[in-house]
């Protein structure tokens, strides 16, 4: 099957939501219960480093994204990647496609920090991130609930070569 990436516009909002959705109702991957309006979601991510990945239907089957990590000006180039995939399209390699160019275009845009947090049962997701650079930074146990369980995240990071 051939994919396009191809930047977000606004016509995919309503299907990045339902893909977060599925993600929300997935439980590995986000503490988020609730999807968002189009409207606060936008507010939440940075305007550019936005990425979709449509099949040969131009149906939009996964999503990446930078939230800001701090507003503080010290922090300007750090930047949290969010990445979803439709069910139907998870663990086909397809990640690293996203992760790739979210990569490339983080550093155009002068980010030399992307981190995530990732639960340690979303093993597809730690994968791709590692594969594409990501280093281990930690585990931080029990640092929120969801649905009234504790969980853990694995904290990931991966460092600009480019911007040093």
């Amino acid at each position: 099957m051939n994919y396009e990436l191809r930047e977000m516009l606004p016509k995919d909002e309503a299907r990045v939501l339902e893909i977060f959705k599925q993600g929300i109702e997935g439980g590995i991957a986000t503490f988020e219960t609730t999807v968002p309006t189009a409207e606060a979601w936008n507010i939440d991510y940075f305007n550019h480093c936005r990425w979709v990945l449509e099949n040969e239907s131009n149906e939009v089957v996964g999503w990446c994204a930078l939230k800001p990590v701090s507003k503080r000006e010290a922090f300007k180039g750090v930047a949290e990647v969010s990445i979803y995939f439709d069910n139907d399209y998870q663990g086909r390699g397809l990640g690293s496609v996203l992760l790739k160019k979210m990569i490339l275009d983080s550093e155009d845009h002068g980010f030399w920090t992307l981190q995530t947090n990732i639960f340690p049962e979303n093993e597809g997701a730690l994968k791709a991130h590692q594969r594409n650079g990501f280093k281990t930074v930690g585990t931080r146990r029990k640092i929120g609930k969801l649905n009234g369980e504790w969980k853990d995240v694995i904290m990931l990071e991966r460092r600009s070569n480019s911007i040093f």
